[in-house]
């Protein structure tokens, strides 16, 4: 879960924002640059969410209109992903639970996120290992050949050496 708010900052504080501070915004993944997983056009603030199913890097684009004079704009942006992306006292507000209550919720989504991640590592470790046994005994077989190689040429040199002096009978 990601959760996204910005809004543009007012320069001039106890009056309103004129019509000219706004900005185009765009969120994308790395993966999926022509899907957009949240598109503004020409507005001064808004939210967005968004569930994904992959983990990757998501970008946020503001553009501004062209200003005559150039105008400079400040936005106060605001991302959360995972456990931090839940608001947590409306969780407390909708269910009327107590605060300890809530706050037990919120360890408990902590601890599954731990313990998927837990999970996630165990099975990355077991492949790891597989790979390194598969890697050790292609060792293990290409040592065992390269010896079987080099006596191979031993041999064949110790016969031909002794060939040779035989046939020059120095042998």
């Amino acid at each position: 879960m990601t959760v996204g708010k910005y809004h543009i900052v007012n320069p001039n504080d106890g009056h309103p924002l004129p019509d000219t501070h706004k900005v185009t915004v765009r969120v994308t993944s790395a993966h999926a640059n022509s899907h957009a997983h949240h598109y503004a056009e020409n507005v001064h603030e808004g939210h967005f969410s968004f569930e994904t199913a992959e983990a990757a890097d998501y970008h946020t684009c503001f553009t501004a209109a062209d200003h005559k004079p150039p105008v400079k704009l400040n936005v106060d942006f605001e991302w959360k992903s995972g456990v931090a992306a839940k608001d947590w006292t409306n969780v407390a507000k909708k269910s009327s639970v107590e605060a300890m209550e809530m706050e037990l919720k919120h360890m408990l989504e902590i601890v599954q996120g731990v313990h998927d991640e837990m999970f996630y590592l165990r099975e990355r470790e077991e492949e790891m290992q597989e790979l390194n046994r598969d890697t050790s005994y292609k060792l293990a077989w290409m040592t065992g050949l390269s010896i079987l190689v080099c006596l191979s040429v031993a041999g064949l040199q110790v016969w031909h050496l002794k060939t040779f002096f035989e046939k020059k009978k120095l042998i």
